[in-house]
């Protein structure tokens, strides 16, 4: 008899150029390999709550998520904050970094690190 297997749907997604350069930050950064990529968001920034992307180990209130062979971790509490998000990354002449784009926000600052709900 089959057992069921259940894959948990990561609540945000990354381009394939955003998750290029995770990869690229975790060779470069020799991040251990018990560490994933923590998404989520913090209160702060000049419109009320910011982003967190970072490197961690992932705790007893996280979910963890495969996203085409990175590890996704993200506190449960955070993800009716960022559900449907994408990360991008952008290397452009004006701006170099990690772009969140949130059907979530209401409102985003200038800089687009920081956002209301």
């Amino acid at each position: 008899m089959a057992t069921a297997v259940s894959t948990k749907l990561a609540p945000i997604s990354l381009t394939p150029r955003a998750l290029e350069e995770v990869r690229n930050i975790l060779i470069e950064k020799n991040v251990p390999a018990e560490y994933g990529l923590r998404v989520g968001v913090q209160g702060g920034g000049c419109s009320g709550m910011s982003y967190l992307l970072g490197f961690d180990k992932a705790k007893e209130q996280d979910e963890t998520f495969d996203l085409d062979g990175v590890l996704l971790i993200m506190d449960k509490k955070h993800a009716m904050y960022v559900l449907g998000m994408e990360v991008d990354f952008q290397d452009g002449l004006n701006a170099r970094g990690f772009v969140f784009n949130n059907p979530q926000a209401k409102s985003t600052c200038g800089c687009g690190s920081s956002f209301s709900a």
